[in-house]
This record gives C-alpha cells, sequence and structure tokens, in this order.
C-alpha cells in the first residue's frame, strides 16, 4: 500500500466519480483507477460498486474509508511535529509519567509552566509498564517524569524534582489515623492492598517479613486510583508514597522504623540539539519549589 492511494481513494469516496476523484488528486483517470484496483487486490475485495452515477462505497470500502481517515489525520500530527522541530519552536511537549507518580504537586507547576512558556501545549502519557527513559531517548516521548533509575546513561539529561518516604495509606476514619505512628505489628489486624506497579515492592514486603509482620494481600490492583479508593472507603490499608495520595478520605502516617524513600526525576534528551521549549521545561520543573 502506498501513501498516495490513501488520498486517491479518500478523494474517490467524497466524490463517488473517478474523473472527479482523479482531478483532485491531480492524476489522470486511468492512473487513479489503476491505484484503486490494486488497493482492491491487496485488501482482497471491491472498496466501491461502479454504476455510473449511483456508485457507492462497499461495506469494505466504507470501514477503509474510516481508517484512511485516521491515517490522514496522524500524518498531519507527523508533518506539524517535523515542521515544528526544524524551525525549533516543538509546540507539543509529549511528557510521560509513570503510573506511580500521582498529579497531586504537578497541577500548579504545569499551570506555572504553561504561563512562563505559552508556545507551548502539553499532552501527558502514562508510562506503560515496560516503559523507561529509553522512551524518550527513542523520541516517543519527549519527557518522562518517574524515580530514579538505577542505570545513568550520558545521553539523558536526569533532574531531580523531589524525595517523597514510603508510608501507610489508610481511611481518614481507620482505627490507625489515630497515631501520629504507626506499629508494624498493627498493620496485620487489617487487610492488605497490594500495589502491583509500585517499584519497590519487594524492597516492601522483604522490609515487614524480616520483622514478621506477612502482609498477606486482599486485594491487588495495578491501577492506584483503585487501590487507593478501597482503601479511602473501607478497613484495608496499603503502603505508598506519601505525596502520591490523592484519594478523598485517604490519609498518610508513618511507619516506624520504616525507611524507605524515593527520588522523582524528570528526563529529557541532553545536548544543544534539544528544542529550546523542551529545555526551558526541565529547567523550571529543576527550580520549582516542590517542597
Amino acid at each position: 500500500m502506498e501513501l498516495n492511494q490513501v488520498s486517491y481513494f479518500i478523494n474517490l469516496a467524497e466524490t463517488l466519480n473517478f474523473t472527479a476523484a482523479a482531478r483532485l488528486s491531480g492524476v489522470s483517470q486511468p492512473s487513479l483507477t489503476r491505484a484503486i484496483r490494486r488497493l482492491e487486490e491487496e485488501l482482497g475485495g471491491p472498496l466501491i460498486y461502479r454504476d455510473g452515477k449511483n456508485s457507492r462505497l462497499t461495506g469494505l470500502g466504507q470501514d477503509v474509508e474510516a481508517e484512511f481517515r485516521r491515517m490522514l489525520v496522524a500524518m498531519k500530527s507527523v508533518r506539524h511535529h517535523s515542521e515544528n522541530w526544524a524551525m525549533g519552536r516543538h509546540r507539543v511537549l509529549d511528557v510521560a509519567v509513570a503510573p506511580t507518580v500521582g498529579p497531586k504537586l504537578f497541577t500548579t507547576f504545569f499551570e506555572s509552566a504553561l504561563a512562563e512558556v505559552p508556545s507551548i501545549e502539553i499532552k501527558m502519557h502514562s508510562l506503560g509498564a515496560s516503559e523507561d527513559t529509553s522512551e524518550v531517548l527513542s523520541g516517543k516521548y519527549h519527557a518522562c517524569i518517574l524515580p530514579r533509575e538505577t542505570r545513568p546513561d550520558r545521553k539523558l539529561d536526569v533532574r531531580p524534582l523531589f524525595r517523597e518516604r514510603f508510608v501507610l495509606g489508610c481511611s481518614a476514619k481507620h482505627p490507625l489515623a489515630a497515631s501520629d505512628i504507626v506499629r508494624g505489628e498493627d498493620l496485620l489486624e487489617f487487610p492488605f492492598v497490594d500495589r502491583l506497579k509500585c517499584e519497590f515492592r519487594e524492597q516492601i514486603l522483604d522490609h515487614f517479613a524480616r520483622r514478621e509482620v506477612l502482609m498477606r494481600p486482599r486485594f491487588r490492583s495495578d491501577r492506584d486510583d483503585w487501590v487507593q479508593r478501597v482503601v479511602a472507603e473501607g478497613e484495608a490499608i496499603c503502603i505508598l508514597p506519601e505525596r502520591s495520595a490523592t484519594a478523598q478520605g485517604l490519609v498518610t502516617r508513618p511507619i516506624d522504623g520504616f525507611v524507605l524513600e524515593r527520588e522523582v526525576v524528570i528526563a529529557t534528551v541532553s545536548g544543544s540539539t534539544v528544542p529550546v521549549e523542551i529545555r526551558k521545561i526541565a529547567q523550571l520543573a529543576a527550580r520549582y519549589a516542590w517542597n
């Protein structure tokens, strides 16, 4: 399949007339007809009923038209991105955030960043389970916000944002919420909710296992919003980064003898070839008063 076949077919779908479609496409009618026939052969069925003035799309043709229109939108977006890159004014900044990093602290930061750099748009993505900073190097994202990775890479500009402790999460009405510091053995009295995407999950479970506090999950989820909702509305508890608690009714408490922290960073490609807007956002993030 060739790109010109996509535009040829879209023009044909709009006009339902080979002569008019050829004129819109800037080619001769025989050329357009041959291109459509090759497309039909490749897709395995007719795309248009050829019946003079009563020509109409087949069922396959209607489905193909919808998909081709989505392709044209994507191609237009690619051209827009490439033109902005070439002119040094990339306006859409794709930022991927690790699913365990909560939005609580970032709302005011992005508001201030957009005010500081009015020429950009910020498009947020969720970092996939198998994705990391290599997605920045590949060009999929322009920046990633995530817990610091152990492997350094000189091709990346990694700037620390803030550190946060892992703490107990429970309902504001929970019995443990009345304590300023919770004892480890007290956790055994309540159902435990397992955050499957937590980067420090094994370290957390090992810490309590060594102290004979065996955490037996009654509910597991790879979605932090589900975990927090279950905890905020019942007797269950979880362990999460203190700045990631966003569910209404969810409170956090430190656990006696449990010291585990993570550092949240923003990673971009290093070097002078990075568009100035992207460097500016990273600089603003590094200077922002996260505390």
